[in-house]
């Protein structure tokens, strides 16, 4: 391929952040005392959406603690769940979608979370990064989850040259080994977090800036190289 080895590239992301940023966890904020199964990481996601992660797991401990299963949420009054859910910001827009979509997995899908994207994103307010992180943080399943992190460092690399994040999953899936797509989101997520920040990003201490185009031309080499 052309461009950055983004093979490489993860594995070196890999001996920095270890198990990335979300080991055994949910990208969205799912706080530890909720199972990281593909129920709560469903509508932990869901809540994730236009907020941050502390705000996430305020609304997701409130609501679980109230409503624990798909059972109970898809009989919930939404208007408890809004109040509920408040800290996550748009309560009542996911309090409906959210209570909407519980429904549907009890009546189209026996009460579970189905693993196929083509499923997933027929539920409401589940778009492919949703869909993407339930299969990857919740089921082991191979995927591209293009959140901001990713969309604006797989950019700036180099490996990709896209506008849109369904335009940079494919990109992605299409240059990077099946078996490493979920590495994608937990090693350039903690990358976005740590060293490579929106508004500043520290290529004098980045340990792929060899590799990328971003860093090759813009990093600070009075540092020395880069860690491997």
């Amino acid at each position: 391929m052309s461009g950055p080895d983004v093979v490489l590239i993860l594995d070196r992301l890999a001996a920095v952040y270890g198990q990335g940023a979300y080991p055994g966890r949910s990208p969205e904020g799912l706080s530890p005392a909720w199972p990281c199964d593909p129920f709560h990481v469903l509508i932990a996601t869901i809540l994730s959406q236009r907020t941050k992660d502390d705000n996430t797991r305020k609304a997701s401990d409130t609501l679980f603690a109230r409503f624990g299963t798909v059972q109970t949420l898809a009989a919930a009054d939404p208007a408890e769940v809004a109040g509920l859910i408040r800290p996550a910001g748009f309560p009542q827009q996911k309090a409906k979608a959210i209570v909407a979509c519980c429904s549907e997995l009890c009546t189209r899908f026996g009460g579970r979370v189905p693993p196929a994207t083509e499923e997933l994103v027929t539920l409401p307010m589940v778009g492919r990064k949703t869909a993407a992180c339930v299969r990857s943080y919740a089921m082991g399943l191979p995927s591209v989850c293009v959140d901001t992190h990713v969309q604006r460092i797989a950019n700036l690399m180099g490996l990709v040259h896209t506008a849109k994040p369904e335009e940079t999953e494919q990109a992605l899936m299409a240059i990077t080994p099946k078996e490493r797509w979920s590495d994608i989101n937990r090693y350039l997520v903690r990358h976005g977090q740590l060293t490579c920040l929106p508004r500043h990003p520290h290529c004098e201490r980045c340990a792929v800036r060899d590799l990328c185009a971003y860093g090759r031309e813009h990093g600070d080499d009075r540092s020395g190289p880069p860690a491997r």
